[in-house]
Parts: structure tokens; C-alpha cells; sequence
């Protein structure tokens, strides 16, 4: 991501201290620390990846995101520097590459948060914005040892895969939208997938087959085949088999899941997601899940709602933290401009 924020590399003897921490760097994380900022309240952002954007900035920086408010279409990677950005007039303090392990009642007030690396943040509120938790791609045996030497389970950057040809495995939305991003990119698209239909989206699916991609169904990629790197792939159609050549292989077949150090937080779980009401306060007094990770009854999965998950959790945490306030923040046209610029 290319905005600047504040990062604290501290060694493992970090001790840091914020009215709000929030737990996941993702786009209802960020949300939530700006409107923890917007009510006046500092923030610390802990997350295990390196940079802020979630899963969006490891898995998909330039997929095509439709559903949120106010954008036709926005790049994953252009959709997390504008929250960045967003945030970056309240400072939060971010500490990247870091795993949140535990979390215990502070001695004080609030939450002590201890990191994996033995850092600690102290906190009046925690705002949980974990997304799935910890994400272990799946892949095929054959795939293995050219993992790193052209195979790969997400796409950072399209042009890296310009002029030449490349294998999509998987069946669902990640496959059939990574295929149509680098149709007009790629020397040759081909998409390889064990069932006869597609999970994905059917106007995408459509669109595939409209477009000059290579569709094989009821196929198997059976081998990888190269001598420094990726150079051809064997896939089984049916009775056929096939040789592709193929520089690059997208494994797109999906990722196991689950909620790592979280799971023994003493959070009320069910299905691998916290339950909230309809605060987004968990079962813990100052705590709070939003996005994938929290679960209620007629939740729907979108970004757009884990962004308003992420505001009325940090201001129901505004008036926990700051009994006699206002619920509804003030309306951000009444703020004067030089504030939030």
C-alpha cells in the first residue's frame, strides 16, 4: 500500500496504551479505528500480516470489489489506501506483523492484550476485526514444489503476469474473477475445474465463457512440469490428457480456516465466529466483534455491512468508555475541514 502510515517497530518488550484496540487491519478494522478517531478516541491497530488491508492486501489487492457504497467498481488495493488514508488524520498506531495472543482483564481498566512476540497493549475497548482468523491456503500435491517458482494462490499485482501462460484452478469467485482479469493481460488464459459448473458468480461465469479464456470442466491437474520453474502443466479432461504450457499456475481452490489464539479468548463462539448483539458487543464487557468474524442472526456478508458493524461498535465503545455521551456522533459536515485533513 503506498500511503504512509504510523508503525511501531518496537522490539518485544512493547507496551503500548490506546482508549480502542483494535484487533485486524482489514477494512472494518480501519473503519472502526477512524470512528473510534472521529469520537476523540485513540487507537492501536494489531494485525499479523505486514501491511493494513486484511486479506484483501495479502489475497486480492487487485480484484474488482462491486459492493461498496458510493463506488461503481474499486480496486482492492485502491479500496484499503483510501482507508488508510481515512484514518491517518486520528494516528492510530499500528502494529504490523504482530499477533495478538491473548487477552485478559487489565489490572487497571479495560483489556492488557499480550502479543506472540511478548508485547503488550493496554485498552479500554477491543474492537475484534479478525475477518476469518488465520487462513491456511488449499492446494494439490503436485502443486507443492512449484509453490514460489510459479505457482501461486493469489495475484499481488496483474502486470507480473503479462505475455504470458497461465493456468486458473478453482471454481468459485476468486478462479473465475482472477481468469477475467488477466484474459486482456496473459498470452493465454486457461481455466482448469474438477466439476462440471461453477460456484462463482453466474454473470461472471457468463463472461468467461463469452470471453477467449479456456474453459476445461470435469479436468484435474494431475502434474507440474519444469526445470527452474513452472513451464508446463498436465491435466486429465475426462479420458484425455492434456499438456499446457504454463509460467504461472493461480491455485484458487479456497482456504481452511479458523480462529487461531482468538478461539481461547473465553469468547462465546459458534461456527468459528463470535456471537454479538446487536451493539456488536461480545459476551465480554468492552468487547466487540465486527465483519466475518462476528455472527448474529440475519447477518449478511458483505463489506459494506462490516463497515457498519465497525461504527456502531466504536461508538457504543465511546459511550462505554465515556459514560453521559452521545450514542450518534455528530454529523462529520459539522467538523471543521482542517480536522480531518
Amino acid at each position: 500500500m503506498n500511503q504512509a502510515f504510523r508503525m511501531n517497530h518496537a522490539g518485544a518488550r512493547l507496551e503500548t496504551s490506546a482508549d480502542v484496540a483494535v484487533v485486524g487491519a482489514g477494512p472494518a478494522g480501519l473503519y472502526a479505528a477512524y470512528c473510534a478517531g472521529f469520537r476523540g478516541l485513540s487507537s492501536v491497530i494489531v494485525d499479523a500480516l505486514p501491511e493494513p488491508g486484511g486479506q484483501i492486501a495479502a489475497l486480492y489487492p487487485e480484484k474488482k470489489i462491486y459492493d461498496v457504497a458510493g463506488h461503481v467498481t474499486v480496486r482492492g488495493r485502491e479500496l484499503i489506501d483510501n482507508l488508510v488514508a481515512q484514518v491517518a488524520p486520528f494516528q492510530p498506531c499500528y502494529l504490523l506483523g504482530r499477533t495478538a495472543a491473548s487477552l485478559a482483564p487489565d489490572k487497571g481498566a479495560g483489556w492488557a492484550i499480550e502479543l506472540e512476540d511478548g508485547g503488550r497493549v493496554r485498552a479500554g475497548a477491543v474492537v475484534i476485526a479478525a475477518g476469518l482468523g488465520r487462513s491456511i491456503p488449499r492446494t494439490l500435491p503436485c502443486l507443492r514444489p512449484y509453490e514460489g517458482r510459479g505457482v501461486a494462490h493469489h495475484v499481488p499485482w496483474l502486470d507480473e503476469h503479462r505475455d504470458r501462460d497461465l493456468v486458473v484452478v478453482g471454481g468459485g469467485d476468486s478462479a473465475v474473477d482472477w481468469a477475467l482479469a488477466l484474459a486482456s493481460i496473459a498470452r493465454s488464459v486457461t481455466i482448469v475445474h474438477r466439476r462440471s459448473t461453477f460456484r462463482a458468480h453466474e454473470h461472471s461465469v457468463k463472461q468467461m465463457y463469452a470471453s477467449e479464456i479456456r474453459v476445461l470442466t470435469d479436468a484435474q491437474v494431475m502434474a507440474c512440469d519444469g526445470v527452474q520453474g513452472l513451464e508446463e502443466v498436465r491435466v486429465r479432461v475426462g479420458e484425455e490428457e492434456l499438456t499446457l504450457p504454463a509460467q504461472a499456475l493461480v491455485a484458487a481452490l479456497g482456504f481452511m480456516t479458523n480462529l487461531g489464539p482468538i478461539a481461547n479468548w473465553g469468547l462465546q463462539v459458534e461456527n468459528r465466529q463470535i456471537v454479538v448483539d446487536k451493539a456488536m458487543r461480545a459476551n465480554l464487557p468492552g468487547v466487540y466483534a465486527v465483519g466475518d468474524i462476528c455472527t448474529y442472526d440475519g447477518r449478511v456478508p458483505l463489506i459494506s455491512v462490516g463497515f457498519g458493524e465497525a461504527a456502531t461498535a466504536a461508538n457504543h465503545a465511546a459511550v462505554g468508555l465515556r459514560p453521559g455521551s452521545r450514542l450518534a456522533p455528530e454529523h462529520s459536515t459539522d467538523r471543521d475541514a482542517a480536522q480531518l485533513s
